[in-house]
């Protein structure tokens, strides 16, 4: 092939495509304004413009700190645009955990909603490498103004280039930033849309975070079919139903926590759906029961299964037509499973040697996957990325069976990590926070059942000698310390903690006795 006709893959050339294909059609829904696809791709273009007027390089790292919204939508492609690197923040972080992200990813800007960080100005003198910020509002506006008659955007020359960062985190108990490429996030991006079967006709609600590994780059997906971006800060279950009516949604994203609360609400209301809806659900395994209830309401779920070191979505429940002839619980107990690895992606369910398991439902391996859209690794942290990536596969740490069928049902994690709510809880993290107590002597977090966040972080506290701490007291601690979510929602103070003859704290034990307690 000559070098001439080689064009870099780009989720960028998705909009570029959709603002001359679908000019005039209605690209995003933010509220009561309105944009068409060549109004969204001006902004994007007065975003990267303005971005470079403020000094902004390629390869620089661009820090957005907001619900969704325009704002962060555009961003998707106006960061990349301009050559930066976009980092997308959990909104749910505590507010050194924004420091520690905008430190390690040497963020050169912050655009941020000032309201989730209302002492934005002090971060100048936290964060060295931050030289410019810019709040939503005015302030924002004065900048694409700025940015109003952009010259052309940078020209990427490298697909393996740097598209964003994403933090999660990880055993270490510390934010690992996953590196995404442009040509990872083109490539997940056009596997969602044919899996799901995005369409121009697609009018997507914005339910999930798009801070979340990149709204599972579905910024990218709907723009890449024309479809219509409907913007929700939050998804409160009036507002979803309000707005599936009135916007005619056709698609959504939602953890199993959503999926609960809508049907519930939907039970509550009398609720039923008078037009189709899809809606793709991960973040977690959501028990059968969820899929029924909310389905019953008129719904189609799909189980997708990823992390953010795979751009999301990996797996996806592929429907079998013979399926359809299975009664609604059988069917529902299919859709509960994970599936089989998605366009992009080669899945496999291993041993400790990396030999496969057998293909019964009952052996219980690793899940390792490769593929087009893996990260690159994890950004300044070779060692881990070396780790992760280890016999030539991605190690998820999740175990989980492979059943006769080919499709992958997870059943545990090897990781200590606590999925709550479809938010990711380092149990190491929290165990640190805890640490810092001084009457604390020992502690080991573990994962709980819980009804609506499907697990929530539990500790089991020794308490120095002659020392006394309450539940309150610790959760207090904790708060002032941690996001909210990876507090402990349980705190059992006990005598001491079951331990090998090493010394080493046999969490299994503790996790498994609560499973127990909690079921029984």
């Amino acid at each position: 092939m000559h070098e001439t006709n080689h064009r870099p893959l780009t989720p960028i050339s998705f909009l570029e495509r959709s603002a001359r294909v679908f000019a005039d059609r209605t690209a995003v829904v933010d509220h009561d304004r309105h944009f068409t696809y060549r109004e969204f791709y001006e902004r994007a273009r007065s975003m990267a413009a303005g971005l470079e007027a403020t000094g902004i390089q390629p390869g620089d790292r661009v820090a957005f700190l907001a619900l969704n919204g325009e704002p962060l939508l555009t961003a998707h492609f106006g960061v990349p645009m301009s050559g930066a690197v976009l980092v997308a923040i959990n909104t749910r972080l505590a507010r050194n955990e924004f420091v520690y992200i905008l430190n390690h990813s040497e963020a050169a800007a912050l655009i941020v909603d000032p309201a989730l960080l209302p002492d934005f100005n002090e971060l100048r003198e936290e964060c060295r490498a931050l030289r410019t910020v810019i709040t939503l509002g005015k302030d924002y506006d004065a900048f694409l103004a700025r940015g109003s008659h952009p010259e052309a955007a940078h020209e990427l020359k490298d697909e393996d280039a740097l598209i964003s960062l994403n933090y999660t985190s990880g055993t270490s108990g510390y934010l690992k930033g996953v590196m995404y490429t442009h040509r990872g996030a083109y490539l997940n991006a056009l596997g969602n849309a044919i899996e799901v079967e995005l369409t121009p006709a697609t009018r997507y609600l914005w339910t999930l975070p798009m801070f979340h590994c990149n709204g599972w780059c579905y910024p990218w997906a709907v723009t890449a079919v024309g479809g219509t971006h409907i913007s929700l800060e939050r998804p409160v279950p009036a507002d979803v139903f309000r707005l599936i009516e009135k916007q005619s949604i056709t698609q959504l994203c939602a953890a199993p926590t959503v999926l609960i609360d809508l049907a519930q609400y939907a039970a509550s209301n009398q609720i039923t759906l008078r037009a189709p809806l899809t809606i793709m659900t991960g973040g977690a395994p959501p028990a059968p029961q969820v899929i029924r209830n909310i389905e019953a309401i008129g719904a189609k779920v799909i189980q997708l299964y990823g992390l953010t070191e795979t751009y999301g979505p990996s797996t996806f429940c592929q429907w079998q037509p013979q399926w359809n002839a299975l009664t609604f619980e059988q069917q529902a107990a299919l859709k509960a499973r994970q599936g089989v690895g998605d366009l992009m992606a080669e899945q496999r369910v291993v041993r400790e040697d990396m030999s496969d398991v057998e293909s019964n439902g009952e052996e219980i391996g690793e899940i390792v996957i490769r593929g087009n859209a893996v990260m690159k690794g994890y950004y300044r942290d070779p060692e881990a990325t070396q780790h992760a990536f280890r016999g030539g596969w991605f190690h998820t740490g999740d175990l989980a069976v492979i059943h006769p069928d080919g499709y992958v049902e997870v059943k545990d994690r090897a990781k200590d990590i606590i999925i709550s709510g479809g938010e990711n809880v380092s149990s190491l993290e929290v165990e640190r926070a805890i640490y810092a107590h001084p009457a604390v002597l020992e502690v080991a977090v573990v994962s709980s059942p819980h009804e609506r966040f499907g697990e929530v972080p539990k500790a089991f506290v020794v308490v120095k000698p002659n020392a006394a701490v309450s539940s309150d007291a610790l959760y207090t601690h904790c708060r002032e310390r941690l996001a909210g979510f990876k507090c402990p929602r349980r705190i059992e103070f006990v005598d001491e903690l079951p331990k090998t003859s090493t010394g080493k704290i046999q969490k299994y034990l503790l996790r498994e006795r609560e499973h127990a307690a909690t079921n029984s």
